[in-house]
């Protein structure tokens, strides 16, 4: 091709990949759009490219928000920041169109760009596009402009501002409940770019109206603006404005409403100060709390740890313990199981008496309950009560719980607990754990669930590690060896199994004259799938014991192996041998 029609390649190539039918195609080409760009030049970037991507009319949704994405990034290619504005028309097209997640990243790459553009270019082009948006005949098109006021009300002039904040008010009030969802989600934005002395005449009264709303959609979104309206707001405006909404929605007929209530309350707490939040939002919180749907008091549960941080222990200990009592025997298995999972974090907050006088009693409630989800959340969170009880207490109350879970029918809950052994070992400390788990360690490579068995076997393993390879001399490595000889060939793989994650912990000294000659043994097993497993064994070992180790003792095995009736076990053992050439050669 002629050295004239280079610049002209890149754009013809563009125009062909995104009218060609193969998606891939077009959404490759998008994605090079900074590429072709930089090839045609800023200036014909600003004249040809965009105005090509503003009349595209792809239908595919993939595209459209590559697009979206794509335009966003693209400041440097056109020009810089005075040139930004011609960016606009692409992306206010793809606001209005039908997918959801193309009309997000759209504003979102308006945003962007707004956030970067000069004073002037967003007077002269970004809020005339907002205003567009807002007056769209489409419902997509003004819900997307709502999501664009905070960035074009800074820079307006007084007209213009006091002309914006009635556009939003407005959308506030549409027909369509979407649109006032979406100005409902952003109004927290918005709100923090007006000016105080706005904020609480027009803010105030868009926010009442959004309150007030008769879809329950759209005031679950109107319970979120509380907490970023609550930070804005001075303490006392908070509690003339906002309190009594909180209040009120603790009380609303939709569950999705409290549900929204019981997630924010503790943010609230911190905007409008102890004193509110002792006299109203803690009797909204009990409410919360003793709420007829499940889904509230889940969330209300949840939340139960960080409330309690915010009062006193008193109040926490007068208030809210009673409804923690109630919750641990509540109907739904979820509820105890969110309660489980923080109440924990409540041990530290009201501190060593309170906790083994209150808490002890639910914890062990919990830990006895008939669903394993309850129980496990409460063990893998002992930690933080161990720091405010102590082992001893803790121990005396816990064990009876852990041994149970360790034999429970359901062999998901067994595996739960093997994975928290490593976590009781570090937290309650060495001597605890020989006296009581050690032998539960060891059942567990004799389970009938394969699963199990290699749970069971990695355990050792991090054993070994928390406690160091002395302990594991004593405590882990006899026990194996003793089950070496056991009669089913699936017990005896587990240990070869066990034996291999164990070497590289314990080091080439104990692997050579404790582990290595149980192997070797093994290779005379009459079960090929115990041999086979001794090859991958002995081809695990070669690394961590010596160089002659390898070759008097690995090698002749490996040798006699590979002569073996059965094609698996002789392929095994010629992939160790051949291993053991590549170690000798390197070496």
């Amino acid at each position: 091709m002629a050295m004239v029609d280079e610049p002209l390649y890149p754009i013809a190539v563009l125009i062909d990949e995104l009218k060609n039918d193969d998606i891939q195609l077009r959404l490759n080409s998008i994605r090079r759009l900074s590429t072709i760009a930089r090839a045609l030049g800023e200036e014909r970037t600003r004249k040809e490219l965009i105005p090509f991507l503003s009349e595209n009319n792809d239908d595919d949704d993939e595209v459209l928000l590559a697009m979206a994405e794509e335009l966003g990034v693209f400041i440097p290619y056109v020009g810089g920041v005075e040139h930004a504005h011609v960016l606009l028309p692409p992306l206010e097209t793809l606001c209005t169109v039908e997918e959801t997640c193309v009309r997000d990243k759209a504003v979102e790459s308006l945003c962007r760009i707004g956030s970067q553009m000069r004073e002037s270019d967003l007077v002269d082009w970004f809020v005339p596009l907002v205003k567009r948006l807002a007056a769209g005949e489409w419902f997509t098109a003004r819900v997307s402009a709502c999501g664009l006021f905070h960035i074009a009300y800074s820079s307006a002039p007084e007209m213009l501002k006091t002309e914006l904040r009635s556009i939003y008010s407005q959308l506030c009030q549409d027909d369509m409940p979407m649109v006032r969802r979406s100005a409902a989600t952003n109004l927290g934005k918005f709100a923090a770019t007006v000016e105080s002395a706005y904020l609480k005449s027009d803010i105030m009264s868009i926010f009442d109206d959004l309150t007030h709303d008769d879809q329950d959609s759209v005031r679950l979104l109107a319970v979120e603006g509380c907490a970023a309206l609550g930070k804005l707001l001075e303490p006392q405006d908070c509690v003339a404005h906002i309190l009594p909404v909180i209040v009120n929605f603790s009380q609303d007929k939709s569950w999705r409403v409290r549900y929204m209530v019981a997630n924010q309350l503790y943010e609230l707490c911190e905007a409008v100060g102890p004193e509110p939040t002792r006299t109203d939002l803690v009797p909204a919180y009990v409410r919360l709390l003793r709420d007829n749907e499940a889904e509230v008091r889940i969330a209300a549960a949840g939340k139960v740890t960080k409330f309690c941080r915010i009062l006193s222990p008193e109040l926490a200990i007068q208030h809210i313990l009673p409804c923690v009592k109630e919750l641990s025997s509540d109907s739904s298995q979820h509820v105890r199981s969110a309660l489980a999972s923080v109440i924990m974090g409540m041990a530290p907050v009201l501190g060593k008496e309170a906790t083994i006088e209150h808490l002890l009693p639910i914890f062990l409630s919990l830990l006895k309950d008939e669903f394993p989800d309850v129980r496990l959340n409460i063990i893998s969170k002992l930690d933080q009560v161990n720091q405010v009880i102590g082992i001893d207490l803790l121990s005396q109350s816990l064990l009876p719980a852990i041994v149970e879970l360790a034999e429970d029918r359901h062999w998901r809950v067994r595996l739960a607990i093997i994975e928290y052994i490593p976590l009781l070992a570090s937290q309650l400390g060495i001597g605890f754990f020989d006296d009581k788990l050690g032998a539960l360690c060891m059942q567990w490579l004799q389970d009938k669930v394969y699963s199990i068995r290699d749970a069971a076997a990695n355990n050792l393993k991090r054993l070994a590690e928390e406690f160091g390879p002395e302990w594991a001399m004593q405590h882990i490595i006899p026990q194996v060896l003793d089950m070496t000889t056991s009669p089913h060939y699936l017990y005896r793989m587990t240990i070869l199994r066990s034996i291999s994650l164990l070497a590289p912990v314990m080091g080439s000294e104990i692997t050579c004259s404790k582990l290595l000659p149980v192997v070797v043994t093994a290779t005379k097993d009459r079960v090929p799938n115990i041999k086979f497993n001794v090859a991958k064994v002995l081809q695990s070992l070669i690394p961590i014991v010596d160089n002659s180790v390898v070759e008097k003792t690995i090698r002749p095995s490996l040798v006699e192996l590979a002569e073996d009736p059965d094609v698996d076990v002789r392929f095994y053992a010629n992939q160790a041998l051949q291993s053991i050439d590549n170690v000798m050669m390197s070496g």
